[in-house]
């Protein structure tokens, strides 16, 4: 962000982080030269999760991603390939300040005035494209702030743009508090069926979809191992999980049709039913699923996966299963759940696409303001698993 007057989004509402009076927190956010490095500004931060997923929030991020000009998805580029910022990152993501599962985000100007706010969301192996339960948080965050006005009853729309494009989280207020978020996501497809992968489980079959990110998807039966979607088999999940993107990875099997940078396998999900399918009184069916996502190198998704279920309604939509009208129910390992449903299809390049609803809930747990003292050693940290 730059001084002066900031930016306004929607309705004239201002970016998160402006104007506040605090040292800019980016501003020393160098890589140390030796253990003589200054001490940063405290990093500030506002802390929440969704459905147990963590999404750390900083509004006030590093200089080289909020000067005027940029899309976000080409700040993701400049995120990547600038060392301050993944010093920053790092500092925020890894050890002893996060932890190997920590996720967050970098807020920064928007595309263009039809958006309240961007997002930068990264974790600990670098910048993803697309975050679900982040979006999630994020709304949640900014009609909590008052960032976005919202009424005491009612829903409000916080627009905010991500690198896979322009998302929305529809909050719902009562009582003066925020009671849910529906994150309407960019459109999803189904990008390829019964992909082989040969893995040391056997060859295993999995479908490619994508949902602001790429997800292979298959049930957890096929593992042959006795796995559920459970705590107990989060370990083994992971191993299975990094086995089969890399190997989808390194045969280039999830080449985004339209936008390089949005390709690659980012995460595995693996599904159960967690009952049959219920026929309400209207006709429309309830499913009932399980998942857990493991996504980037190794990391666990506490909550359902915001882009991984978006990856789920396009699959489940193009079997038949899910219907407009109908509603997914989807679990994660930890027992939260997020409620999703086909808001529209469209039509994109061509391509059959289905633009998903999800439903969540977002908390507070807390604000920070990270240092690091100049004669500390291990900065910007470390991750252990």
């Amino acid at each position: 962000m730059t001084t002066g007057r900031p930016p306004a989004g929607p309705a004239g509402s201002r970016l998160p982080g402006a104007g506040t009076g605090h040292p800019r927190a980016g501003a020393h956010h160098r890589p140390p030269g030796g253990t003589g490095h200054p001490r940063t500004w405290p990093i500030r931060t506002a802390d929440w999760h969704t459905g147990g997923e963590p999404f750390r929030i900083v509004p006030e991020p590093p200089p080289a991603v909020t000067g005027p000009g940029p899309t976000v998805a080409e700040r993701r580029t400049l995120a990547m390939a600038d060392a301050g910022t993944q010093w920053t990152r790092a500092l925020l993501c890894g050890e002893p300040r996060g932890h190997a599962d920590m996720y967050g985000a970098f807020v920064v100007p928007p595309d263009d005035a039809g958006a309240h706010l961007g997002a930068l969301f990264w974790h600990k192996d670098g910048f993803s494209t697309a975050c679900g339960h982040g979006t999630i948080a994020l709304g949640a965050w900014a009609v909590a702030e008052g960032l976005v006005p919202a009424p005491p009853e009612g829903t409000t729309d916080v627009v905010i743009d991500v690198p896979s494009g322009r998302v929305t989280a529809s909050v719902r207020t009562a009582g003066g508090r925020v009671a849910d978020v529906t994150f309407v996501n960019v459109p999803g497809h189904v990008h390829a069926r019964g992909v082989e992968v040969a893995t040391s489980y056997g060859t295993l079959t999995v479908d490619i979809a994508y949902g602001g990110a790429m997800y292979a998807v298959l049930p957890v039966g096929r593992l042959g191992t006795g796995a559920r979607v459970r705590p107990h088999d989060v370990t083994a999940l992971i191993a299975a999980g990094r086995e089969i993107r890399d190997a989808l990875n390194a045969a280039r099997a999830a080449e985004h049709p339209g936008d390089d940078r949005l390709s690659g396998v980012y995460g595995t999900v693996f599904t159960e039913e967690a009952r049959a399918p219920v026929r309400r009184s209207d006709s429309t069916r309830l499913l009932h699923h399980r998942n857990v996502t493991v996504f980037a190198d190794g990391q666990v998704d506490r909550s359902p996966c915001g882009s991984g279920t978006a990856a789920r309604v396009a699959l489940l939509a193009d079997s038949g299963e899910l219907r407009p009208g109908d509603e997914l129910l989807h679990e994660s390992v930890v027992g939260s759940l997020f409620r999703a449903r086909i808001e529209r299809t469209a039509v994109v390049d061509g391509r059959r696409t289905v633009v998903p609803a999800v439903t969540g809930t977002a908390y507070a747990t807390g604000t920070g303001a990270f240092t690091v003292d100049p004669d500390d050693t291990l900065v910007p940290g470390f991750v252990l698993r």
